[in-house]
């Protein structure tokens, strides 16, 4: 039983045992209500157990078990620190790694997707997965170059070879599904947090991912859009199928190795060119990397940022939104009122809601402080800080949040923004974010 789809009862009954786990730790805390922040209401000894329970399962799982667990794993930055130690290296695990396809299994679909003679293709190619990711796997491999000429040496490239895991788009259904009834418990691990949304839009993103031809033409564009550039390095595409994606391989140094060992300068620069990737790519691309979780990210010897993996992304053929840019110039100016007419227009204040405009722009300067200043450290502190400010029910933030919408058009530039700040936090990064979005992000710079 190798494939996926024969150890769907397996899966779904680990994933199944997770809510029955944490009701029982939860009669064992006196049956206290778990709501608002967790820490006020629930023991930290069932935050704990619950937390590892579940980054064990989620570790354990391919498919979108692993998927949700490395969205969730950027937001590891806002959990409060004595929760957050523990749980960093599961975490971590959860981006870097998961249990292997047997070698049978990656020849079938190097055959049926490559064709029979694919051995001839590859100069050497490694049995043994040197990465894996949520539906595939990623084989280091040696491609042999077609000759430039009748008679010259044959040239070779080493690539990446990623193979899609047998079953995947049965898997992430199911995991997705499952996943679905267990908000309670991930609300233990981050308290606010409304997961129901993110899952939305991992199920309509699976048709996208799932096609690795589809991929290779996403990231034939960010290539196209960054070649020879000084601070970015997107890999080539060699060669492309739909269960299977041949691309040039990358060596550098992980993003999760940079946030857990670099010096404090590595650190910052890694931000800097983060920052510069999120900003940039909608305007040279019309594309936004929409995966951004440590371990699709490497510093190259040169210096440059590596980027891999594009199986999610947003596709913004205009760029950014420009009345993103446009409200946040007017939030750092004051303009209480033009920022809620502009978010009412945009449909993030309901038409028949009379929200204070003051309270709104009171509501959103903490959030937009890192371009309010010529350079911005983000710190674990100043999530946790905000996370406890936007989730405590207590909290005028907590009260107003409520009545604010996110349209369906902002939700993936939200997930993705979200997620990069998280990755920012992790890294403690300092740089100049606010020249970075004068420079990318529409109707930011002042007006001439």
């Amino acid at each position: 039983m190798t494939d996926i789809p024969r150890r769907a009862a397996s899966r779904t009954a680990k994933l199944a045992a997770l809510p029955l786990g944490f009701a029982g730790r939860t009669v064992l805390g006196l049956g206290k209500r778990v709501t608002g922040i967790a820490t006020d209401v629930i023991s930290a000894d069932i935050q704990q157990r619950t937390a590892e329970q579940l980054f064990s399962v989620l570790g354990q799982l391919k498919g979108g078990a692993m998927k949700f667990g490395q969205a969730l794993s950027v937001f590891e930055a806002a959990m409060p620190e004595e929760m957050a130690g523990p749980y960093r290296q599961a975490l971590t695990k959860l981006q870097e790694a998961a249990p292997p396809m047997p070698v049978a299994s990656v020849h079938k679909a190097l055959a049926e997707q490559l064709g029979a003679d694919w051995r001839e293709r590859f100069a050497e190619f490694d049995d043994s997965p040197a990465a894996a990711a949520s539906i595939g796997q990623v084989h280091r491999a040696v491609w042999k170059l077609p000759p430039s000429r009748k008679g010259a040496k044959p040239k070779t490239l080493p690539v990446a070879v990623k193979v899609q895991y047998p079953g995947a788009g049965e898997a992430l259904l199911a995991d997705l599904k499952q996943l679905g009834r267990l908000a309670g418990m991930f609300k233990i691990i981050q308290p606010g947090m409304d997961m129901k949304p993110l899952l939305t839009e991992l199920r309509e993103r699976i048709t996208e991912e799932l096609d690795y031809a589809m991929e290779a033409e996403t990231q034939k564009a960010f290539a196209a859009a960054y070649a020879g550039d000084p601070e970015i390095f997107v890999p080539r595409v060699v060669a492309s199928a739909p269960r299977v994606l041949v691309t040039e391989w990358v060596d550098g140094t992980p993003l999760s190795k940079v946030i857990s060992d670099g010096t404090e300068p590595e650190r910052d620069e890694a931000g800097r060119l983060m920052a510069t990737l999120h900003f940039s790519a909608p305007a040279r691309a019309g594309l936004l990397h929409a995966d951004p979780h440590p371990g699709n990210f490497r510093i190259l010897p040169d210096g440059r940022l590596g980027v891999i993996d594009f199986g999610a992304v947003a596709r913004l053929p205009d760029g950014h939104p420009e009345p993103i840019g446009r409200l946040v110039r007017l939030a750092l100016a004051g303009d209480a009122r033009a920022v809620a007419d502009g978010l009412r227009d945009e449909g993030f204040i309901k038409p028949d809601d009379e929200l204070d405009a003051q309270a709104v722009l009171d509501f959103l300067r903490p959030m937009i402080e890192p371009v309010a200043v010529d350079e911005f450290r983000f710190t674990r502190s100043w999530i946790r800080s905000e996370a406890t400010r936007l989730s405590s029910p207590r909290s005028p933030a907590f009260q107003l949040s409520r009545k604010l919408n996110l349209p369906p058009s902002y939700l993936l530039i939200h997930r993705v923004t979200l997620g990069s700040i998280g990755v920012l936090c992790q890294l403690e990064a300092k740089a100049p974010y606010r020249a970075i979005l004068q420079k990318w992000l529409p109707g930011f710079a002042p007006v001439a």
